[in-house]
């Protein structure tokens, strides 16, 4: 019964030697010259200058939404181009639904200037 877990178990042990080993030598082989530019804070593209509470502008949040949202439309784009041939022509035209609801959005936003950054 074990034995079934076993291609598991080398599995994650491989993943998590490719993972470590590299962080691990670099740590011991790397140099290590601290100066204050790189142990300085940084965040979001401009240095920390206020309290951390600061108000960010909306449209910070509103690209990251849309990121979020066009990437989920990728993961599922991937396993429907998977099984395309068994779901046939009902498949491919729910996507293409799918999509053209999508890109109405999209286009939608940029007539409004969601994606115009000042």
């Amino acid at each position: 019964m074990l034995e079934n877990y076993f291609p598991i178990l080398l599995f994650v042990l491989v993943g998590l030697g490719f993972g470590c080993i590299p962080v691990l030598l670099g740590k011991l082989l790397g140099p290590s010259r601290p100066d204050a530019e790189k142990l300085s804070p940084y965040e979001c593209g401009f240095e920390a200058f206020e309290d951390a509470r600061m108000k960010f502008d909306v449209r910070y949040y509103l690209v990251a939404i849309l990121f979020i949202l066009f990437d989920l439309e990728i993961a599922f784009l991937f396993p429907w181009a998977i099984v395309l041939k068994e779901i046939g022509w009902f498949g491919l035209i729910a996507m293409l639904v799918f999509l053209g609801i999508l890109v109405v959005g999209f286009v939608y936003e940029w007539m409004k200037g969601a994606l115009d950054w000042e």
